[in-house]
Order: structure tokens, then sequence, then C-alpha cells
């Protein structure tokens, strides 16, 4: 089964701030409510902060996980309201027919490959002087070429973009934002070490998809789409627009 999870984080904790500021922690904070370890099913997460007080995690499982270390760290432990909701995934699934509507979010690290990159890290460096390198990957900083990204992807995700005359192609990038990082790793004894440091750009886009492939479009809810998965990229959200068939 697949479960989509929803917990509320209190921004005035600072469990919740330091998951705010870090994906590498909610990553690993999201890996922490599955039973099963080390973790090696898919897992998809994306966390919300437009709301000014609280904060909203959304995480795709296989497993039906547990979300009390959450609350209580960065929740409001002891509230008489739902902290963390877990639902049934297979409804929303079983209503990916063809030609229905849903609105979506997306928020997603848009990139692409190249072999000459500007002003290329030692890592890129390093991968372009081995022999035939493939291209290494680059962020779309722009507006323009993180809404193309989308747009180019879109129907081999098993969807389609409504549009009109007057406003185009039913999608628009409502957020970027620029991320830096440490990505921390596991010394000798356990504790965690200095890592590298990772920097994203990220564009969340909202609109309407239209589905044309059921199949396919179940296959992209479930595991997501372009890099930096870990990291809270990739989980697309569907709300419906039009009963089946409409």
């Amino acid at each position: 089964m697949t479960y989509l999870s929803r917990i509320w984080l209190n921004p005035l904790r600072t469990g919740a701030q330091g998951l705010i500021r870090s994906p590498q922690k909610t990553h690993a904070a999201v890996l922490g409510g599955l039973a099963a370890q080390p973790v090696t099913e898919r897992v998809l997460w994306r966390l919300e902060t437009s709301q000014p007080h609280r904060a909203e995690l959304l995480v795709l499982t296989e497993t039906r996980p547990s979300w009390e270390h959450l609350v209580e760290q960065a929740g409001w432990p002891g509230s008489d309201q739902p902290q963390a909701m877990v639902r049934d995934y297979q409804p929303l699934l079983d209503r990916l027919q063809h030609g229905r509507e849903f609105a979506f979010r997306l928020r997603a690290n848009p990139v692409t490959a190249t072999r000459t990159p500007t002003k290329p890290s030692a890592r890129q460096k390093e991968h372009l002087a081995q022999e035939r390198p493939r291209g290494v990957r680059v962020p779309h900083r722009t507006a323009a070429h993180q809404l193309t990204w989308l747009l180019d992807r879109v129907e081999r995700w098993g969807f389609t973009l409504p549009t009109s005359e007057d406003t185009g192609p039913a999608a628009r990038l409502t957020a970027r934002e620029r991320l830096t990082f440490t990505k921390s790793t596991a010394g000798a004894t356990g504790a965690d070490t200095s890592g590298r440091r990772v920097t994203l750009s990220t564009a969340t886009f909202d609109g309407a998809l239209r589905v044309t492939d059921p199949d396919q479009a179940r296959h992209t809810l479930l595991h997501g789409v372009g890099p930096a998965k870990a990291y809270g990229c990739g989980l697309i959200t569907l709300a419906p627009l039009t009963p089946a068939g409409g």
C-alpha cells in the first residue's frame, strides 16, 4: 500500500526551525518515521512554509509510518487537535482516469545536463576530466527556463496542461528558492561529521493537469519527478477538479 501523511510543525519551536532550515535534517526526520531500518522503500516529501503560524510536511511512503517523534520534537505535543494524519493513497490513484482534471502542486529542482558548465565546481571538474564523461547537472535559474522545464516534461508524466487562448497553459510558477546546506556524513564513531555543501535551486508550480495516460500518471505520482527527491523535491500532489468522465 501507499500512504500520504500530513504533519503540522510549530515554527516557534527549535526543532521545527531546524527542519525548515535544512532539507538534510528533514530527510533524516522523515526516514525516522519508518519502522524498517535502514529504509529501502521509496519516500517522497515536501515542506510547505507559506502559513505564518504552522508549517505543513507532506510525506508519501510505501508502508504506514509513525510521526510521534516529529510531533514531540517540532509540533504541539499534548494538543487536542490532530497533529499528524495518515491516509491511504489508493483512492486518489483510482481516480486517475483519462480526461479527468486535477489541481496540482509540485516543488521541483529543474536542471539540465551539460558538458560545458559556466562555472564548474571542483566535483564537476573532476567528473568532466574523465574519459567520455556524461554531462553534469546545472540548475535552471530563470523563471522562464524553469517553467519551460515543466512544459517540456509534463506529457511524459502521463498528463497534459489544459490551455486557453487568453492565459495559455494552466500552470504558473508560484515560488522560487535557492537553498544551501551541508550534507552531513557519519564518521567512524557514528557521529555526524562535516560534509559537502549542497546548493539547490527549487521552483514551485501550481495549476491544473489533465490525465492522458492513467498508468503513467500513477507511476509519476508514486515515484516523483526530477532530481533532489531526498531534499523535498519531486512530489506532485493533486486535488480533484472535475468528476470522472467530466
